[in-house]
């Protein structure tokens, strides 16, 4: 598929926070928040500490090997499995809960990322393996969140009744309407069946969320090597038993980011505070807080109490039922995965900057973070009407109030703007001061007076000529909005609300393809991608 790339900073666009740019110059106030910095030298200091730590390699494999049972997966994914007990296997993760048909753009963005990242490891160190992993967050409860997808602006949300984990529900009626409605938006594109066949095969009815998000990420992602991981097992959740103890009796997690949120708060705004006790319990179709009242371990919303001894037995016996939240979700990934680098986006970001001295607590090695790629797509079309509207890469992340001022200012041959009538009427004001002050200083505030009206009544009227001026150009206007909302619905960056439906239904999996060869590793930049016919 023909299409070319420019790149720009995060920073230039505008739609990333204070925190995330600091980050990535790497800046003094932002720097006691992490270990590795984010390029290679980083990447190989973090290999060298995994090194040293016990990765529960032999339960890993088998854990997987049991996930990967309930599919056909090809050999390149087998391989990778089995590559993982070897002692110079290394992962790159990306984390996403289960969202609905894939959810927004950016968890595609995110997965391609990490199997770029794998691969140019690869070439960089040959004499190691690097794998690439979606560590599925599927014990995360927020239907509302990953429950809606938008395909061409139109929202599709799931309406069902079922509660808890979301990966743990099922593919029921309603999620099939769901498929149906995507079919029908989709089936008259070129590669529209084609997408909504791997749908279907994906989501049957009865089968768990997590289930099916595992077929159809595969079925998207395998033939790269990519290997999923659903956290949600009693055997990997064991391996994280010792940490789940020490949280459950010390609350450790909360002291020690509480103190570094304080430290962050002095220069960023801070969004994970978590609880004293960070953990869920999980059980059927229900995952609720687990609290601490006197000496005992209480779960208000199912009506649950365990004393100390019990506590710990319900964790020897069923460690499964023990559910990390944001806070302790990423020590878990580190413990049971040979993680060198997390690629996550600027709020994950964020939150990981949190956690530094929790991995140090418990002596889990902290990964390399890296910000996840970020791409507008423009389809040629968009692009040709961009170029009449005479706008360019360094000002498209303006809003559409903006641009259109710029283009009328830029397109009338009348003068609209009075800020050389204005420098005049101030310097005229200043010699009446003058004049007046020499007769009577007290005339100097009805002088001021009298300025600041002058000048208020020129700006008010340099707004009117600017408006009517702009009702000369309602056809460029109406087709500049139609154009913002397109690449930025809802007035959010694309990547945050567009589904991989009318993407891959319009262009099939060579869109993924071009997608990956557009993806950068570790230079951090954000990438216009316009597509060609």
């Amino acid at each position: 598929m023909k299409h070319h790339c420019s790149r720009l900073s995060y920073e230039s666009t505008g739609y990333f926070s204070k925190i995330v740019t600091d980050y990535l110059v790497q800046a003094d106030t932002v720097r006691p928040f992490f270990v590795h910095t984010p390029d290679l030298k980083g990447i190989k200091e973090a290999i060298a500490t995994r090194e040293s730590f016990q990765t529960p390699r032999t339960v890993l494999v088998k854990a997987l090997e049991e996930q990967y049972a309930q599919i056909t997966t090809s050999a390149l994914v087998q391989q990778q499995i089995q590559s993982l007990l070897s002692e110079k296997t290394f992962t790159v993760v990306t984390a996403h809960q289960p969202n609905i048909f894939t959810g927004p753009l950016y968890f595609i963005y995110k997965i391609l990322h990490a199997i770029q990242l794998a691969d140019a490891l690869k070439n960089e160190m040959p004499d190691l393996h690097f794998v690439p992993v979606y560590y599925m967050g599927s014990e995360d409860a927020d239907l509302d969140e990953l429950g809606q997808i938008h395909i061409d602006g139109q929202p599709l949300t799931w309406k069902t009744n079922q509660t808890g984990a979301v990966g743990r529900m099922k593919a029921d009626k309603k999620l099939l309407e769901l498929l149906a409605a995507i079919e029908g938006q989709t089936g008259v594109l070129p590669y529209g069946k084609e997408l909504t066949d791997i749908f279907r095969k994906a989501y049957v009815e009865g089968r768990s969320i997590q289930e099916a998000t595992l077929y159809l990420v595969n079925e998207l992602f395998g033939r790269f090597g990519l290997v999923v991981l659903i956290p949600d097992q009693a055997k990997l959740k064991q391996c994280f038993a010792s940490v789940i103890e020490k949280e459950l009796l010390e609350g450790f997690s909360h002291t020690i980011v509480s103190k570094t949120i304080s430290e962050l708060e002095k220069n960023y705004k801070v969004q994970a505070g978590g609880r004293a006790i960070n953990l869920f319990y999980l059980i059927d179709n229900q995952r609720e807080r687990i609290e601490k009242e006197g000496d005992l371990f209480v779960v208000p919303a199912l009506g649950l109490q365990f004393t100390h001894d019990q506590i710990l037995e319900e964790l020897r016996t069923h460690p499964e039922r023990f559910s990390p939240n944001v806070i302790l979700r990423g020590a878990f990934q580190e413990t049971i995965l040979p993680n060198i680098a997390f690629i996550g986006g600027g709020g994950e970001l964020a939150y990981w900057l949190e956690l530094k001295d929790v991995f140090a607590a418990i002596h889990v090695p902290y990964p390399v973070l890296i910000l996840r790629n970020s791409f507008l797509l423009i389809t040629e079309e968009q692009e040709k009407r961009m170029q009449q509207l005479g706008l360019s890469t360094n000002n498209i992340f303006q809003k559409a109030d903006q641009l259109f001022t710029a283009m009328v200012k830029s397109r009338t041959s009348k003068q609209i703007s009075l800020s050389r009538e204005q420098e005049v009427l101030q310097q005229w004001y200043d010699q009446i001061a003058q004049l007046a002050a020499g007769i009577d200083e007290t005339l100097l505030p009805h002088v001021q007076s009298l300025q600041t009206k002058s000048l208020k009544r020129i700006e008010e009227l340099e707004k009117k000529m600017l408006r009517a001026e702009k009702r000369k150009f309602q056809t460029e206007e109406q087709q500049l909005k139609k154009w913002k909302a397109q690449l930025f619905p809802n007035d959010s960056l694309q990547e945050r609300v567009d589904n991989i439906s009318g993407w891959y239904a319009r262009y099939g999996s060579s869109w993924i393809d071009m997608l990956k060869e557009s993806s950068l590793s570790l230079e951090a930049q954000f990438t216009l991608l316009a597509i060609d016919k």
